[in-house]
């Protein structure tokens, strides 16, 4: 066996060496002292320091050998791009910044104050921001990776410090100029021109907003966030983007600087908010000073025509919901200056810009122009900014006035957009008399005011007609002397809206100073960190409790018969609050708030949204208490807007028990109480508003429960709590002093009706639906069970209606004719303003805006409350013909969107069911006018029908097909009833119908 092994080689070891594992350890001599600060002199000992886990006092003294290169002391700056600065930023962000942030921080408050802003300095470039959201997007990839230990890790920590570092960098009005000045500093184009690629792509990339929304909502899961990062909000940080390009734009000293904000302002826009960040560059530059409108003017020469027009839509929008949302006509003298400030701001926009002159004009005449929907202030700044350009103005007159007497214009064009588009004629008209008299005369001779007049007239929808007789007075009266000018002698023409249109031809508006604009205007501070308000954990809600209920008892009145009256509400025993029942009585909140008797204590509760208690009373009296003071005095009509914005804003901090029922219920007593004010406010708050898709869906509910509760078709449970104290009796006692009446009166059928959920729209368009199918159903019924002259009760029933002398009963009450005052007040604050501002958001540049009205829920409950309104308008409204125009072009153009979304389909349906049920009473005059349109939608209802399954196994198992067939069935019916009977009239529209 030992023949196998074969030594390799042979080691003595040494007799001194033996025991040298077993030797005790020996007190080594003192550790050589660490170097208290930073010696080097070169960016790659500063690397080595850095990498070396250095103590506090080396860290901050590399961290100052690196600023003094920032100030030009030595050759080495970290803000440009090298491979050793790449490196030290690389370590500044993934390990000083975990493991010293903490200290940095904690140690910037006495003597050492400022240290955090020595690193700060180092990482505020293009590098070291980039470095910080690539450090960032790698730890959510992490935390994303493993969840469930997110809490356990260091994750949580790490993901605070970079935010909270990233909310430093990017903190003054002044960080884009300051890195700009260090890009321009590198001298090389070759070097400048990529960096200032990154510039633009790192502020209007969206990258910074959506790694901080992101990162914020992980670090709250772990509860490492103590306050809200401004970063992850959109409005904060476009506001801070707008004034970094003022900053910029005012310091700009050649055309590249004007150029590249010129191009930031251009992307900033496409992030979202773009009225936030217009607000912000009007307010500081516009407004501000001569040097800021000159800089404007250079950034807008600088822009693509696109954005110049869009910069120009949202300033005149901007103009018109600022400045002169209050122009009634109270005070015309400070209206007048305030018109002729706005119209020099849009004088200074435009300047001497042809282009820009283009798009002013344009807007003042195009089918989605003229602030449709808003007052006419802005309509007459606009074109008050023409005043002295003839060729404009005559431009301007001419395009309208041929657009005016467009055959298809009066047919299709929302109501609201055809009366700003007479309003912006009659305004150039004026001007253009006193600019050439002689241009006007020859105008009001040609065919095309004749034509247009005319064509007004013979119009079918009466305001059509208003607005033409209107127009065509007002342009006769100009020209011609008083014995000869157009005179209609209608009583239409004098009332106080024809004479307030005829005199928009004597309206002469100036540009003007813009120091009332700046007068108004609060110029906001410079904000150096925004940061939003910090939420605070949500209450536990507390059970309600019931109110003693007090006054005075007259006289106890006993019955046998119906026992205790159970309206009356006992006492609350003093031991039965929950918080009495508290074992320290020192937590007992004794001083509790009163319900608000006042609308502006009101919305003092409302606004505190700290306080539970004013919360919950807030909510719970705003219904009755708005009710209650909406025909005593002015407090509701004076602070309406403010209530309905904070009842649309509102948010359930407590979960509240039934709040949204309570909000709801309070934006419909705003709007009962006043709706000609507030129809058209809720109708632009959907549109123009920056809410939530709930928030949007509650403003369509709102408006259409409050349309139906003035039509009378329904009633509030709050309508009868909200009456003032009087001295009738209570009904018990009422009825032994007052004997019932017996006469045949008909009495109110709001008193029977019921109140209905906040989810009512649903119920409504169903309740519908069954209504208009229920007769089709019927008939189907009777048919099939065989001809009408073999069946006794059809026999019967023809000769009980046939007989002179009807069967003596019960005698029928008499019903007095009531004049519908509600239909048209529902046609011109409700329907109108919704139809027009969806007509212009259809055309809208912004795709945000068309997004939000095309999702599928929000354009479904807007098509339902459409005709919910139109159904409580009723067949009698003076209206109907334009509100059945517009509407039924607004169903035939969002077919496309039916395409695999039966909701939407339903909804279109029970558009067309409402259109066909309120007018019924005159088919025949809808044939004549919408010949075209019940031949496509019958071309279209019949595919519909025809596509959609359901209704195959005896109308089980569809579920909505089924629901979406049945309307189809109904609604094609209907239409192939009015096709066959009124063929003569549809003859030249029936070509192609199948």
């Amino acid at each position: 066996m030992e023949d196998l092994l074969t030594p390799v080689s042979q080691t003595y070891r040494k007799s001194h060496q033996q025991d040298e594992l077993l030797e005790v350890s020996k007190s080594s001599g003192p550790a050589p002292a660490a170097k208290a600060e930073f010696q080097g002199s070169s960016p790659e000992e500063a690397l080595e320091a850095l990498k070396s886990q250095p103590s506090y006092d080396t860290l901050l003294s590399t961290l100052k050998y690196l600023q003094k290169g920032l100030q030009g002391k030595h050759a080495f700056d970290i803000r440009k791009p090298s491979p050793q600065g790449a490196q030290i930023v690389h370590v500044l962000v993934t390990e000083i910044v975990p493991n010293y942030w903490t200290v940095l921080r904690d140690a910037s408050t006495g003597q050492s104050k400022g240290d955090v802003d020595v690193l700060i300095s180092c990482l505020q470039n293009i590098t070291g921001i980039n470095a910080v959201l690539a450090y960032l997007r790698a730890l959510l990839k992490e935390a994303k990776s493993d969840p469930k230990s997110l809490k356990d890790s260091h994750l949580g920590f790490n993901l605070s410090f970079i935010l909270e570092l990233l909310s430093k960098l990017i903190h003054d009005d002044d960080d884009m100029k300051r890195i700009w000045s260090s890009i321009c500093s590198l001298g090389s184009q070759a070097q400048i021109r990529p960096m200032r690629q990154e510039l633009i792509s790192l502020f209007t990339s969206g990258k910074i907003v959506s790694l901080s929304a992101e990162a914020e909502d992980l670090c709250r899961q772990t509860g490492q966030l103590k306050d809200d990062i401004w970063l992850s909000n959109t409005k904060l940080y476009i506001d801070w983007l707008g004034r970094n390009v003022v900053q910029c734009v005012r310091s700009a000293a050649n055309e590249d600087d004007f150029k590249l904000c010129a191009e930031i302002s251009a992307r900033a826009m496409r992030l979202g908010n773009p009225e936030n960040f217009i607000n912000t560059l009007a307010t500081d530059l516009l407004l501000r000073d001569v040097e800021g409108q000159v800089a404007f003017d250079k950034l807008l020469g600088f822009s693509p025509p696109l954005e110049q027009r869009k910069i120009l839509g949202l300033i005149l929008k901007l103009l018109s919901d600022k400045y002169l949302s209050s122009v009634d006509g109270s005070s015309p003298t400070k209206e007048t200056i305030i018109i002729s400030a706005v119209a020099g701001a849009l004088r200074v926009v435009v300047g001497d810009d042809e282009t820009r002159k283009d798009h002013l004009l344009s807007w003042s005449t195009s089918g989605t122009g003229a602030g449709i929907g808003e007052g006419c202030g802005i309509r007459r700044a606009a074109v008050a900014v023409f005043s002295e350009d003839r060729e404009s103005m005559t431009a301007i007159l001419e395009k309208s006035l041929s657009q005016f007497g467009d055959q298809l214009y009066i047919r299709h064009a929302p109501l609201l957009q055809q009366e700003a588009h007479a309003q912006v004629l009659l305004l150039s008209a004026g001007y253009v008399h006193r600019l050439a008299p002689i241009k006007l005369t020859i105008l009001l001779r040609s065919s095309t005011y004749l034509n247009a007049v005319s064509n007004r007239i013979a119009a079918s929808q009466i305001r059509a007609r208003f607005l033409g007789m209107v127009v065509g007075e007002a342009l006769s009266g100009l020209v011609h002397g008083k014995e000869t000018k157009l005179d209609f002698k209608m009583d239409e023409m004098d009332t106080e809206e024809a004479r307030w249109y005829k005199s928009l031809v004597q309206i002469s508006d100036k540009p003007g100073p813009l120091d009332p604009l700046r007068e108004l205007v609060t110029l906001p501070k410079p904000v150096n960190a925004p940061k939003a308000a910090k939420p605070l954990k949500a209450a536990a809600q507390r059970p309600a409790k019931l109110p003693a209920q007090s006054g005075f008892i007259i006289e106890e009145v006993e019955d046998d018969e119906e026992g205790e009256d159970p309206d009356l509400v006992p006492y609350a025993k003093p031991d039965s609050d929950a918080e009495d029942s508290d074992e320290d009585a020192t937590l007992v909140n004794r001083d509790k708030p009163k319900a608000p008797v006042y609308i502006r204590d009101l919305i003092a509760y409302f606004r505190d949204t700290e306080n539970y208690d004013k919360q919950k009373l807030a909510l719970t009296t705003a219904p009755t208490l708005i009710r209650r003071k909406a025909s005593y005095g002015t407090e509701v009509s004076s602070h309406a807007e403010e209530l309905a914005t904070l009842l649309v804003g509102l948010q359930d901090k407590y979960e509240l028990e039934d709040f949204d029922n309570l909000r709801l219920q309070g934006m419909i007593a705003v709007v009962v109480a006043q709706p000609k004010k507030m129809g058209p406010w809720f109708a632009k708050t959907f549109f123009d508003g920056d809410y939530s898709l709930s928030q949007r869906a509650s403003v369509l509910i709102t408006l259409g429960l409050s349309g139906r509760e003035l039509a009378g078709f329904e009633t509030s449970e709050y309508a009868s709590t909200a009456q003032f104290p009087s001295k009738a009796l209570p009904a018990k006692v009422e009825k032994h002093y007052i004997a019932s009446s017996s006469s045949n009166r008909l009495e109110s059928s709001a008193a029977s009706l019921k109140p209905l959920p906040p989810n009512a729209l649903d119920s409504l368009a169903q309740s519908l639906s069954q209504t208009f199918l229920a007769p089709l159903a019927a008939e189907a019924a009777d048919a099939a069970t065989g001809p009408d002259a073999l069946k006794l009760s059809s026999f019967t029933s023809r000769l009980k209606s046939q007989s002179p002398h009807p069967v003596k009963g019960k005698a029928k009450p008499r019903v007095r004719a009531i004049p519908n005052t509600t239909a048209s007040l529902i046609a011109s604050s409700f329907f109108f303003p919704l139809t027009s501002r969806f007509q212009a958001a259809m055309h809208s540049l912004s795709a945000t805006t068309r997004g939000i009205l095309f999702q599928p829920y929000l354009l479904t409950l807007y098509l339902k409350t459409l005709a919910i309104l139109l159904h409580a308008a009723g067949p009698s409204t003076l209206a109907l013909p334009q509100m059945t125009a517009e509407f039924w072009d607004l169903l035939l153009g969002v077919r496309g969107q039916c395409v695999g979304d039966l909701s939407v389909t339903q909804a279109v349906l029970f558009g067309l069911v409402a259109l066909l049920d309120v007018n019924e009473g005159d088919m025949r005059g809808l044939c004549e006018r919408h010949g075209r349109e019940i031949v496509e939608s019958s071309e279209w209802v019949n595919a519909v029908f025809s596509n959609t399954r359901g209704g195959d196994v005896g109308g089980e198992g569809g579920g909505e097909e089924n629901e979406v067939k049945m309307l189809a069935a109904g609604v094609l019916i209907r239409l192939r009833e009015a096709v066959d009977k009124y063929q003569a009239v549809l003859m030249g529209d029936l070509i192609g119908f199948t």
